[in-house]
C-alpha cells in the first residue's frame, strides 16, 4: 500500500461526493419506505487502519448492529454499515412506529431484523450504485446480511473466506435526518474494505498515480 500517502485531500472530496450522490438516492427510497420527508448527510470520508476502524465503531467488544455485503466484480471488497444497537432501535421505532427496543437483548424479533436488512441493502446499494458510476467498474453486491454482535465477531464473518485482506477502510460517515423533527438520531458508518487488489484499483479508477 505504497501510494496510500499519494492520497489527497481532492481524492477524498471525490469519495465524499460519491457518498452524497448515493445518500441522495437512498434518501428518496427512505422517504418513501418510512412515509416521511427523510435527508441522508455524508459528513466525512476518510482511509483508516484497521485498528483505527475498530476504535471508531467503539471497540471489537462493543455489541452493535451490522449489515455486511461481500462485493464481486472489478474491485471485490468487503462492505459493513454498522449502526450502534441505540441507533438501530431509533431507526426501527420510526418505521414500525412504537418506542419498542428490538435490538436490546435476543432473541432478536424478526421484522425488527427485516427492517435493518433493508435499511443497510437501500443504503449499500446506492453507495455501490453511486462508486460504480463514477468509477466505471462493475460491482455487485451480495445479498446482504445482517446480525447483531461485537464488531470483533461480525468483523471477523466478513474476513472468513479471505487469507488476507487490505490494512486500510474506506470510512464513510452517515447521518439520517428527518427533516420534521431536524434530526432522527441515527448515524452510522460504512466501512469499505477492499481485497489488496482493489485498493489499487478504486483509487486508479479515482486518478491517484499509482506508478510514480
Amino acid at each position: 500500500m505504497k501510494f496510500i500517502n499519494k492520497i489527497s485531500n481532492e481524492n477524498l472530496d471525490i469519495l465524499k461526493e460519491i457518498g452524497n450522490i448515493g445518500a441522495g438516492n437512498a434518501a428518496t427510497s427512505l422517504s418513501i419506505l418510512l412515509n416521511k420527508r427523510i435527508q441522508l448527510r455524508v459528513p466525512n470520508v476518510r482511509i483508516m487502519t484497521f485498528n483505527e476502524m475498530v476504535e471508531t465503531a467503539g471497540g471489537a467488544e462493543n455489541v452493535v448492529a451490522s449489515v455486511f455485503l461481500r462485493i464481486e466484480g472489478d474491485a471485490p471488497s468487503n462492505l459493513f454499515f454498522i449502526l450502534s444497537i441505540k441507533q438501530a432501535n431509533t431507526y426501527i421505532q420510526h418505521l414500525i412506529g412504537n418506542n419498542q427496543s428490538p435490538f436490546e437483548k435476543s432473541p432478536y424479533d424478526d421484522l425488527a431484523l427485516s427492517a435493518l436488512q433493508e435499511l443497510g441493502n437501500i443504503l449499500a446499494g446506492s453507495y455501490l450504485s453511486a462508486l460504480s458510476d463514477f468509477t466505471g467498474l462493475n460491482l455487485y453486491p451480495s445479498v446482504p446480511a445482517t446480525s447483531i454482535d461485537m464488531l470483533g465477531a461480525i468483523l471477523s464473518y466478513g474476513f472468513f473466506e479471505l487469507s488476507q485482506f487490505s490494512d486500510y477502510a474506506i470510512v464513510v460517515d452517515t447521518a439520517l435526518i428527518d427533516c420534521n423533527e431536524n434530526h432522527m438520531g441515527v448515524d452510522g458508518h460504512f466501512f469499505l474494505l477492499p481485497d489488496p487488489e482493489s485498493f489499487d484499483i478504486i483509487f486508479h479508477s479515482l486518478g491517484v498515480a499509482l506508478d510514480e
